[in-house]
């Protein structure tokens, strides 16, 4: 895509704001003098916002492609001629289901040991094209942290309260201070399989690069099932989500703030939320919330300024902003109803962790669904909130 292509789409963005906020005013004028507003308005107002999601996503895309690392998942290659080796037997073995010595090369090329439940290491290549597509398309991958372990859960030690600290001289004698309250924890991974099939066909067809579609069906699945488990997962056999916790201020619990209109998204709650976070995390914080509930959040203004508090990011990259803080949208947050956890707000880095184990595995069945051939991937991740205080949530009443 050409510079010129690129500078027209941030212009209709901007365009289209413009045209939004033009439209918008005229609504809320004509509330002010008739009490009502022309259906039409929201009819203009919806279809804009769709062009303005329209062409941000197109933006992001463009970003997504020129600027993001290609990320794996660290399995490393102990010899490059045997990880060429295994690649080769690896590719025969999803088309043909040739599988002789499969097994001592994977050993051989890879540092990473078999599945003990079947199946066989995808070659690192495959493996960074699932991971980058799965992080591509999960906002909650690209806010919270990332850790990769070889075992099956990540051991944390929980600080619930901050040790004292003082000040002394070189020769003033250092006063004891209190000990923070320690506690062991642990993040355990959850198997999460994904079995697309394919017919016997296309499998055979050479002018079909197999590792690419199959990294495409793994990945899209992938991603949809755990983006639901790290907003509303229950923390049994996947991981704990943000949204399950109890309402409250105490360590275990997640402040809830509430809108102060039942099922309706407010201007003084959107402040009411940010403020409600302290200094440290408010300086990286970001907002998470479904589509529809941006649409909303799009006509708010401020009473004391009358700007609008939600601005598109008019860059490839810059993202769309509430208060000037970055909003990320997330397909499993609850849509706008009454009582619902509609959004998020915090350091998400700070507050939740994602925790990968390495390696993913695929075995190949021909023979349960004939005529097609399945191949069963699974990979293993845990998540789950590390620091309560980082993390806020609006509840619509």
């Amino acid at each position: 895509m050409s510079i010129n292509e690129i500078t027209d789409r941030v212009a209709s963005l901007g365009n289209a704001w413009e045209q939004f906020k033009q439209i918008n005013d005229a609504r809320l004028n004509e509330i002010e003098r008739k009490g009502n507003a022309d259906p039409l308005y929201n009819e203009h107002l919806n279809n804009i916002s769709m062009a303005l999601d329209n062409y941000k996503s197109r933006l992001d895309t463009i970003e997504t492609v020129y600027n993001r690392p290609l990320l794996g998942d660290d399995i490393n290659i102990k010899s490059t001629a045997s990880h060429s080796e295994y690649s080769k037997a690896f590719r025969n073995y999803l088309r043909k289901g040739m599988d002789g010595g499969l097994e001592a090369l994977q050993t051989k090329a890879l540092s990473v040991g078999s599945d003990p439940d079947g199946g066989y290491l995808v070659t690192p290549h495959m493996s960074s094209k699932i991971v980058q597509s799965i992080f591509e398309t999960s906002p909650m991958r690209q806010l919270a942290s990332v850790e990769t372990i070889s075992s099956d859960a990540l051991e944390l030690i929980d600080d619930h309260d901050q040790a004292a600290a003082g000040w002394t001289s070189e020769t003033g004698a250092i006063t004891e201070t209190s000990s923070p309250t320690l506690a062991k924890r642990n993040i355990p991974t959850h198997e999460l399989y994904a079995q697309p099939k394919a017919t016997q066909k296309l499998v055979d067809d050479s002018a079909i690069d197999i590792e690419s579609w199959l990294s495409g069906k793994i990945a899209d699945i992938f991603s949809r099932k755990e983006n639901t488990a790290f907003v509303s997962g229950s923390g049994v056999g996947q991981p704990r989500g943000i949204l399950t916790y109890a309402s409250g201020t105490n360590w275990g619990q997640i402040q809830q703030v509430t809108s102060g209109s039942s099922g309706a998204v407010t201007a003084d709650a959107i402040i009411n939320l940010f403020y409600s976070l302290k200094d440290t995390y408010s300086k990286r914080a970001n907002f998470l919330m479904n589509r529809t509930v941006v649409q909303s959040v799009r006509l708010l203004k401020q009473a004391t300024t009358n700007q609008y508090m939600w601005q598109p990011g008019l860059a490839a990259g810059a993202p769309d902003t509430l208060m000037g803080i970055p909003v990320h949208m997330a397909a499993d947050m609850p849509v706008a109803a009454s009582n619902s956890l509609s959004i998020a707000v915090g350091d998400f880095q700070a507050a939740y962790q994602i925790v990968d184990r390495k390696g993913i595995n695929i075995l190949r069945d021909p023979f349960t669904e004939k005529p097609f051939v399945k191949f069963y991937a699974t990979k293993r991740v845990g998540g789950d909130v590390v620091n309560f205080e980082a993390i806020k949530l609006m509840k619509l009443a």
